[in-house]
């Protein structure tokens, strides 16, 4: 992720031309995801698949915030808002009715407790969770099941992702990542082991 040193914002008037009025917010980072940099070639599982490589990495390394029996809980790597969780089963599965009782249980249970950090670490006023099964639906990834949890907060929507497609995120996804490993309960001083 780029810091705000990197994103540089250009009067209009520097532009030739009439000048429209309005500023140009560069943000060259997000090139990688507009390619697809990440997104695995195939359905298949193994290193191609992100969510399957993520659990293979240190917690740092792959934003892991905490990781359960069946299931861990990762930072989405480009994030609607700060705090943007998703809670993946290890095991490469596209779909929710595949999943093994084990599995719904410690998803749904990683679910609720991710919930419970980020409203202690971030005071969010809402949150929105879902799972985009399929393209069609707005999966990315469409082949590893992952639930999103957003965090949202009052006036959030901003007119830069309505007008300019863009989102305004005011902290690192390592700093975050470290405070809600931090924050979860159970892993005091484990937080970042392997």
């Amino acid at each position: 992720m780029a810091s705000s040193d990197d994103v540089e914002v250009e009067p209009a008037a520097a532009f030739a031309g009439e000048p429209d009025g309005l500023d140009r917010l560069w943000t060259p980072h997000r090139m990688v995801y507009i390619g697809g940099q990440d997104k695995p070639a195939d359905d298949a599982p193994g290193d191609g698949c992100p969510f399957c490589r993520i659990p293979t990495l240190p917690d740092e390394q792959g934003l892991v915030v905490h990781r359960g029996e069946v299931a861990y809980v990762v930072m989405n790597l480009y994030p609607y808002n700060s705090g943007h969780l998703l809670v993946c089963p290890y095991r490469h599965v596209a779909d929710y009715t595949e999943l093994t009782p084990p599995e719904v249980a410690e998803v749904a249970a990683l679910t609720r407790t991710a919930m419970g950090v980020v409203r202690q670490v971030m005071a969010p006023d809402g949150f929105n969770l879902g799972m985009n099964q399929g393209q069609v639906a707005g999966a990315g990834i469409q082949a590893h099941l992952h639930q999103h949890v957003v965090p949202r907060w009052g006036g959030d929507a901003n007119f830069l992702p309505i007008v300019a497609r863009t989102r305004a995120l005011p902290a690192l996804l390592g700093d975050t990542r470290a405070a809600l490993a931090g924050a979860w309960p159970g892993d005091e001083g484990t937080a970042d082991a392997c």
